[in-house]
């Protein structure tokens, strides 16, 4: 096996951390918001409201990381770096329509946060996978 000229660097730990501290809290939200699709108790709105904005705030921050990452100088863009990216941003405009969603009367909120919780949901796990997936050090390969 030839090794590539190019070996990418390893995810930094802290934009691993602020990757995949988001994935858990957006999971946290779907689960509130099924649970309250079953029982209609108001606090598990309130839940998913919050641990949605939480997500948000590493997701937010995860973002800002990989933009940051994507226009360096010193690294070279290709199409995962800007699927992982375009991934991130669309996790993060939904999760962002989800909380204004998550911002109403709680009768008005189902059946679109439910709906934008799943989405987000499975945004975020798709952009932990492809953001992990494109920052392999090669080293054993």
């Amino acid at each position: 096996m030839e090794q590539s000229t190019y070996a990418t660097r390893p995810i930094h730990p802290v934009h691993a951390a602020l990757l995949a501290g988001a994935l858990p809290l957006f999971l946290g939200a779907m689960i509130a918001d099924w649970a309250y699709s079953r029982s209609y108790q108001v606090q598990w709105i309130n839940f998913a409201a919050w641990l949605n904005a939480g997500a948000m705030v590493f997701a937010g921050a995860a973002l800002l990381w990989a933009v940051v990452d994507f226009f360096r100088g010193d690294r070279r863009r290709d199409r995962s770096a800007a699927l992982y990216l375009l991934v991130l941003i669309a996790t993060f405009v939904i999760g962002f329509i989800a909380a204004l969603i998550h911002a109403k009367d709680a009768w008005a909120t189902m059946p679109a946060g439910l709906v934008l919780s799943l989405i987000t949901f499975v945004l975020a796990l798709t952009s932990v996978w492809l953001g992990f997936a494109s920052f392999r050090s090669g080293v054993g390969r």
